[in-house]
């Protein structure tokens, strides 16, 4: 559950709801700047378009071991309501179990396995290593350290590391041995399609989540902050660039150079909110499906 404190008001986004608009975002991602998805290697890719439909799969579906969590969520000691993303991920294990659920949801689709493994890896990576992949940091992680997401030792982080590097080169092997497929595990074709789904989560959570406090999940403001978007594959994975992102008021979202097939490309977010203060609910779920969700529109604008 995204939560954010916004006005006087809690705004919470769900899980599957966040993942949608980053597949949404995906979607319309590139124009006559920027590459589409399955279309950012140099060299002949097979089959981009069935590539661009599994990558696009895998960033709306990035999040979906939250499924059973959405359903049935811990609520939060302070107001009742389901507890943040900050609050849930204290816990390790159970986190990795979410990740775990995910990606046995999905066992046909080597390739969308492979993209949600990686975006986990690295998450866990920014925490574990010494020395991550600067060109994978999360945008998570550009305003706050990941040990206060991921907090307590890092031999668990790094086993599930080792785990998912195991099912990795099984995918991995799986599309290779396919004429159809080997050349999307090619690194120049692979790694803008890992980056870019790290790339549509940031830009789902700016919208969904503005700042997680890994204290009480509840992030201030709501799409109000300028932010980079760094490492941003525009033609191939050699030519990366930094998107400006500034608020303009109105719901209107700048993006500096602009890399949507749209503009402006129109974003609907559905939340349930809540006006504060406001008493807990006797039974979570009678109130959670009798409220309506409210379709929050934001636009996506280029420099003019």
């Amino acid at each position: 559950m995204l939560k954010t404190i916004h006005n006087g008001k809690l705004w919470m986004v769900t899980q599957p709801d966040h993942g949608q608009i980053a597949g949404f975002v995906a979607a319309h991602w590139g124009n006559s700047l920027f590459a589409r998805p399955g279309y950012f290697s140099a060299e002949r890719v097979a089959d981009p378009e069935r590539l661009r439909a599994e990558a696009i799969l895998a960033i709306a579906e990035h999040d979906n071991g939250w499924w059973e969590w959405e359903a049935i969520p811990d609520l939060s000691a302070g107001d009742g309501f389901p507890a943040g993303l900050g609050e849930v991920l204290q816990n390790q294990q159970a986190g990795m179990d979410r990740w775990r659920s995910g990606l046995a949801r999905f066992h046909h689709r080597a390739m969308v396995n492979l993209l949600i493994s990686t975006h986990a890896y690295w998450l866990y990576a920014a925490r574990a290593l010494p020395n991550p992949d600067l060109a994978f940091n999360h945008p998570l992680f550009w305003k706050g350290a990941p040990e206060k997401l991921y907090p307590g030792s890092i031999e668990a982080p790094l086993a599930f590391m080792a785990e998912l590097q195991k099912k990795q080169l099984g995918w991995i092997e799986e599309l290779r041995t396919d004429p159809a497929t080997a050349s999307w595990v090619e690194s120049a074709t692979l790694a803008p399609l890992q980056r870019l789904l790290q790339l549509c989560d940031g830009i789902s959570l700016s919208l969904c989540s503005a700042l997680i406090s890994a204290t009480t999940g509840v992030s201030k403001g709501l799409g109000q902050d300028a932010f980079e978007l760094h490492e941003v594959p525009r033609r191939h994975w050699d030519d990366r660039c930094t998107i400006t992102v500034t608020p303009r008021g109105g719901g209107r979202i700048e993006l500096d150079p602009y890399p949507f097939d749209i503009d402006p490309l129109p974003v609907v977010m559905p939340a349930r909110i809540v006006e504060l203060p406001a008493e807990k609910p006797a039974h979570i779920h009678t109130w959670w499906h009798a409220r309506v969700p409210q379709q929050i529109e934001f636009q996506f604008v280029s420099a003019k």
